[in-house]
């Protein structure tokens, strides 16, 4: 076999094996102890950011339940004029937790975790309890407030702090399930020892 074909081989099975990661949803996401035993990785990074910013795993987990459906890759849906002609997306939320841009960028520059990546588990789950740590210290909210906390969340420290959510029977009703699923995933990870 020649150098090239061989040199070719090699990088089209390195892209194979680790090319752009594996951001599909474990199976089974109304159970906790089946996401964490698919995902163990999953499962360190947020009682690593639980320890690092005190925001419980089961706060952590609903959240990103809510966001992304543990999808690391997700993004908002894209908009169209006149239904057909493309203009972009919704928002440049992305990744687990579904961070805006700008917000990531205040994240990293803070945290001083400039190589952060809003796909990478770790990285999102620390992002998810710097916000909520920020949120508990500016707005009063317990880190295991988990309605209040996801309200912040979604409309950011100045909208929660007006009010913004009141107006919005909807997003009441999504807080009122993301703190649902946290209870419930709380639950089930004491069940299964991993609480």
């Amino acid at each position: 076999m020649s150098r090239t074909l061989r040199a070719t081989a090699l990088v089209l099975f390195v892209a194979a094996c680790g090319g752009g990661g594996n951001y599909s949803a474990p199976r089974n996401l109304d159970d906790a102890c089946s996401i964490a035993a698919q995902r163990p990785h999953y499962l360190r990074a947020m009682q690593r950011s639980e320890r690092n910013w005190g925001i419980p795993v089961h706060v952590q987990m609903a959240t990103i339940h809510q966001e992304s459906k543990f999808i690391g890759n997700a993004r908002t849906p894209r908009r169209y004029a006149l239904g057909v002609i493309p203009m972009g997306r919704q928002s440049s939320a992305y990744g687990y937790g579904q961070a805006l841009d700008g917000t990531w960028d205040d994240y990293r520059r803070e945290t001083g975790n400039r190589r952060a990546r809003r796909d990478d588990i770790y990285d999102a789950t620390d992002f998810i309890g710097w916000y909520m740590a920020k949120s508990a210290g500016a707005l009063g909210i317990a880190r295991d407030d988990t309605r209040n906390q996801y309200l912040a969340y979604h409309e950011g420290r100045a909208g929660y702090a007006r009010g913004s959510y009141r107006a919005k029977a909807w997003l009441l009703r999504v807080a009122g399930n993301v703190d649902a699923r946290a209870d419930t995933y709380q639950a089930q990870l004491i069940g299964c020892g991993w609480a």
